[in-house]
């Protein structure tokens, strides 16, 4: 009996310091967040666009950020660059092929403080291709404001051929129409699970 009283005692524990270090649950507030792009067109201008449906959950842990996670999951099908005709071509074979492919998705495998902020490496996946990528980003909070929040800007510039988005075409001057190179910014306000929006 002494022996399973001891055992017993162990993983009580263990559980109550899993729960005690296993951080704070904060889901994307989709209203005041954006996840938006930039490619350079004809090498010369910038083109801008967003992707308008999101999810994702962050757990923070303030005391040991090592122990956080990022989980973010995008609708390919709600990309908008204010240009209809551009935007069905994007959603297309040529592009992202959201029939095939619905969902961009990244999943961190690790997050640690930098010198001027953090950084975050994950699982991004595009296409149905998956590629380990590093992400810097700074946070700013928990404020209580209309429960608790956190704010976190990030951004990373991505090789669309890396992800087998290879459409384009070459101009006369020998630059691209749709440049392979890819800006991906995020803009991320998040609340506290079970507290509300507005």
């Amino acid at each position: 009996m002494r022996n399973k009283s001891i055992i017993l005692t162990v993983l009580l524990t263990f559980l109550i310091a899993g729960f005690a270090f296993a951080g704070d649950k904060y889901e994307i507030d989709l209203v005041h967040s954006s996840v938006g792009f930039t490619a350079k067109h004809l090498v010369i201008s910038n083109t801008k666009g967003q992707f308008k449906e999101f999810t994702g959950v962050i757990i923070l842990d303030e005391k040991d950020i090592s122990k956080s996670s990022v989980n973010v999951t995008i609708k390919t099908a709600s990309i908008s660059t204010d240009n209809e005709r551009r935007d069905n071509h994007l959603k297309s074979a040529d592009f992202f092929d959201v029939e095939k492919h619905p969902e961009i998705t990244f999943k961190s495998k690790s997050v640690m403080k930098t010198d001027d902020g953090y950084k975050m490496v994950g699982d991004l996946t595009i296409h149905g291709v998956t590629k380990e990528v590093t992400i810097p980003f700074t946070l700013v909070g928990p404020v209580k404001a209309m429960g608790t929040r956190i704010g976190l800007e990030a951004s990373l510039t991505i090789n669309r051929l890396d992800y087998g988005v290879s459409w384009s075409k070459t101009l006369d001057s020998g630059g691209l129409v749709v440049s392979n190179e890819i800006k991906i910014t995020l803009e991320i306000e998040a609340v506290k699970a079970e507290e509300g929006t507005d």
